[in-house]
């Protein structure tokens, strides 16, 4: 089955979509059946959820699942806006505290999923010689990538490893935002940036880049990515599935491949 890809969508489009449905028999209970799922999850996670896609849907005959991958920041902001999104995958904590602030995730669905690494990356081609991040000092590094801090859980942990390693103000003017992780490790490949502050899972998938630098956990936050169904989601009962497929061995071993750490 051919999958939508849905990326900063409207309302009113995501509805459509919604309403589209599949009329597939299924084994599930009459709520899940010809159901379709949105699931929002950050742009890190695209590879390994898409190849997660078939096995899911293969085990629960009636349930077609579609994906918003995009920023945890602006995520959050479209559920609590009433996107109807029925579970969020977010690459930090602070998103899915927001929500369950808000009364607007089911609690005993929230769970760590997976945890992540910070990562230095350069093309390919790159002679600089980078090996650490106090090299983004140096004169001859112009632009550095990395996601916008208030919307992207990735940029904030570089602002963090940034100011534990004293060299904000050096590499302020060098800074060039992307309004995803994904959108920085496409600067680092096109060759628009030197160097480019992402998650090993994204250095992971790219031929175009390499990593040069892994930044210690003690100078960031915890990389954590937590999961939950939606409160206001029509089809509960499908979602809680999702999450719990999620957290299985099995994917959690196609998880493992793509650099993702277990959380619980």
């Amino acid at each position: 089955m051919k999958k939508r890809l849905i990326t900063f969508f409207s309302s009113l489009l995501v509805t459509l979509i919604l309403s589209a449905g599949l009329n597939i028999v299924s084994s599930l209970p009459a709520e899940a059946q010809s159901t379709t799922l949105l699931i929002g999850a950050a742009a890190s996670l695209q590879n390994a959820l898409e190849e997660l896609d078939p096995i899911f849907e293969k085990a629960n005959s009636g349930v077609a699942v579609n994906y918003n991958f995009a920023a945890s920041g602006p995520l959050q902001q479209q559920i609590a806006q009433g996107a109807p999104v029925d579970v969020f995958i977010s690459a930090a904590t602070l998103q899915m505290d927001k929500l369950q602030n808000e009364n607007l995730i089911l609690n005993d669905t929230r769970h760590n999923l997976l945890t992540n690494n910070l990562v230095l990356i350069v093309p390919n081609n790159s002679a600089l010689g980078l090996t650490n991040f106090r090299q983004l000092t140096n004169s001859n590094v112009r632009k550095i990538s990395i996601g916008e801090p208030r919307s992207v859980p990735a940029g904030r942990y570089a602002a963090e490893l940034f100011s534990k390693l004293g060299i904000t103000e050096q590499v302020r003017s060098k800074l060039v935002y992307g309004n995803s992780v994904r959108s920085v490790l496409g600067a680092v490949e096109s060759g628009n940036a030197d160097a480019g502050v992402v998650y090993v899972t994204d250095a992971k998938i790219s031929n175009q880049v390499k990593q040069v630098a892994t930044a210690p956990s003690n100078l960031h936050s915890p990389i954590v990515y937590p999961i939950a169904v939606i409160k206001a989601s029509r089809n509960q009962q499908s979602a809680r599935a999702y999450v719990q497929f999620l957290r299985t061995r099995q994917t959690q071993d196609i998880f493992k491949k793509y650099g993702f750490g277990r959380a619980e």
